[in-house]
C-alpha cells in the first residue's frame, strides 16, 4: 500500500519551500540595499538635520567647556557611564556630545547648540546591522546572510566555467538579457562582493564567538574578551571627582601626534574617581578605524591599544569596519562603494527573478511568488523612502520601524493580490520614482 503524498500536497510543499527561499533572498536584498545607502551615513546626517554649526576644527578648551555644559544638563538623569565627543572630521564637520541619555551639537566656542536629531540615519544603519531585531539575534542573522552571500559568489563562479571568458558578452535584446546582466555584474563586482560578504560575515560571527568565549571563560564578561584587541577598561571607582581634563589630552595629541586626525574623545565614567579618557585617532592611509590613545583623569598620556602597530590580528580586526563600509579614501571611494553596492543589490534582485523563471520552465508557475518578489524589489525601497519623508514631516520621534516594515509588508501583500494585473511592474517602478522625488523635495525643503 503506497504512502506517497498526493501531487497537490507535494506542490504546496514545494511552493512553501520556495517561499522560504524567497524570504531569505528578500533579507539578502534588503541588507545589500541598506548597506549601499549606509555608505553615505555621514552625508545623510547632514541632509537630515540641517542648520547645525559646522567647523573644520574645535579648540581643546572649547571641547572642555562643551563637556562641562553637557554634564550640567545631566542632573536628575541616570548616571552616564560614557560620554562621547565627536570631533569635526572631513565627511562630518560637526562637533557633537553624546551621553547615555542625550546628544547635543556644539558651537565652535563649546556652547551647546541644538539636540542631535538623526533618527532616520541611525534607523538606516540599524536596519543594515540588525534588521531592527534584538541586537545579538539581528547581528547573527546578518552575519549568516554574509556567509550566504559569500557562498553564492563563489558557487556562481564555479557553476559558470565560461563566466570570465564571457565577461563582456551581452545579449541585451533577447530572452537571455537578464541572465547576461546578472552574470556580467557578478564578474565585474566579484572582488567587491567577496570583500563585503567576508567582512560582514566576520563581523556577525565574531559577535557569537565573543559571547561564547565570555560565557565559557569570563563569567559572561564580554569586555574581557575584547580587551586584548581594543584595550581594557580601568577599574571603576564611583566616588565623585572633578571632570577629567579632556583639553590636556587633546593638546597632547596635537603636540605629539600632529598627523593623527582625532575623531572621538571618550570619557569613561565621567565625574568619578575611576574616570579616564580615550582619544580615537585616525591614521592616514590606513584601513584601521583608528588607534585608541589612553589618558588618565589629568590628561596625562598612559598607553596605546596597539590597533595601529600591534599584533596582526589587532590591526585586522580594526580594519574590518572601514573595509566593509568604504569609509577610507574620501568621497571617491564612497562613490565607488555606492556604485558597486548598487550592482550587488541588482545581482540579488535579478538572481531571484532568474530562479523563479527557472522554476516556471520546470512546470512550477507561481505568479504570486513572482509578484511578491516584485513587491520586494520595487516596494521595499519605496517603504524606505516613505520612512524618510515621515521623519522630515513628523520629526525625530517618527515611528520609523513600524512605518518601514508596515509599508514593506503592505506593498508585498498588495502585489500578491494584484499578481495577474499586467500594469503591476510599471506601477511599482513608477511608485519608486515618485518616492525618490518626494525624498528629494523633503531634503530640500
Amino acid at each position: 500500500m503506497s504512502a506517497a503524498p498526493d501531487p497537490g500536497t507535494v506542490k504546496r510543499a514545494l511552493s512553501a519551500h520556495a517561499a522560504i527561499g524567497l524570504l531569505a533572498g528578500a533579507l539578502l536584498y534588503l541588507v545589500s540595499l541598506t548597506g549601499t545607502l549606509a555608505v553615505f551615513y555621514a552625508e545623510f546626517q547632514r541632509v537630515e538635520q540641517q542648520g547645525v554649526p559646522e567647523m573644520t576644527a574645535i579648540a581643546p578648551e572649547a571641547v572642555a567647556r562643551g563637556v562641562a555644559a553637557m554634564v550640567a544638563t545631566e542632573a536628575g538623569k541616570p548616571k552616564t557611564t560614557h560620554l562621547y565627543v565627536h570631533m569635526p572630521v572631513e565627511d562630518l564637520p560637526r562637533a557633537t556630545i553624546t551621553t547615555d541619555n542625550q546628544a547635543f551639537h556644539l558651537r565652535a566656542d563649546g556652547s551647546l547648540a541644538q539636540k542631535e536629531e538623526i533618527a532616520w540615519s541611525d534607523f538606516l544603519l540599524q536596519l543594515h546591522y540588525l534588521l531592527n531585531l534584538p541586537a545579538l539575534f539581528g547581528i547573527l542573522l546578518v552575519g549568516a546572510l554574509g556567509v550566504a552571500m559569500l557562498a553564492l559568489a563563489v558557487s556562481g563562479v564555479v557553476a559558470h566555467p565560461r563566466i570570465f571568458r564571457d565577461a563582456f558578452r551581452l545579449r541585451a535584446r533577447d530572452a537571455n538579457a537578464l541572465a547576461d546582466w546578472h552574470n556580467r555584474l557578478s564578474v565585474w563586482t566579484l572582488p567587491f562582493s567577496v570583500a563585503i560578504a567576508l567582512t560582514g560575515a566576520i563581523i556577525g560571527t565574531a559577535t557569537l564567538t565573543g559571547y561564547a568565549i565570555a560565557s565559557a571563560d569570563h563569567g559572561g564578561d564580554l569586555e574581557k574578551v575584547y580587551a586584548p584587541i581594543y584595550g581594557a577598561e580601568a577599574k571603576p571607582d564611583p566616588a565623585p571627582a572633578p571632570l577629567p581634563d579632556v583639553a590636556a589630552a587633546l593638546r597632547h595629541m596635537a603636540a605629539h601626534h600632529p598627523d593623527v586626525v582625532v575623531s572621538y574623545a571618550i570619557l569613561h565614567d565621567p565625574g568619578t574617581k575611576g574616570q579616564h579618557i580615550q582619544i580615537v585617532g585616525e591614521h592616514q592611509r590606513r584601513l584601521i578605524f583608528g588607534e585608541y590613545y589612553g589618558f588618565d583623569a589629568a590628561g596625562q598620556f598612559q598607553h596605546r591599544a596597539g590597533l595601529a602597530d600591534g599584533a596582526v590580528g589587532q590591526q585586522a580586526a580594526a580594519s574590518l569596519y572601514r573595509l566593509h563600509f568604504g569609509t577610507f579614501g574620501g568621497l571617491p571611494v564612497k562613490i565607488a562603494y555606492f556604485v558597486f553596492g548598487a550592482a550587488l543589490t541588482a545581482i540579488c534582485a535579478t538572481g531571484t527573478f532568474l530562479w523563479l523563471g527557472k522554476r516556471r520552465r520546470r512546470g512550477f508557475d507561481e505568479p504570486r511568488l513572482l509578484a511578491a518578489w516584485r513587491g520586494v524589489v520595487w516596494g521595499w525601497p519605496i517603504a524606505l523612502a516613505a520612512s524618510f519623508v515621515a521623519r522630515i514631516a513628523i520629526g525625530n520621534d517618527a515611528p520609523l520601524v513600524p512605518i518601514f516594515w508596515g509599508g514593506a509588508v503592505l506593498v508585498v501583500v498588495a502585489a500578491v493580490a494584484l499578481a495577474r494585473w499586467r500594469p503591476l511592474p510599471r506601477l511599482l517602478q513608477g511608485g519608486l520614482v515618485a518616492a525618490i522625488g518626494a525624498d528629494a523635495v523633503a531634503a530640500i525643503v
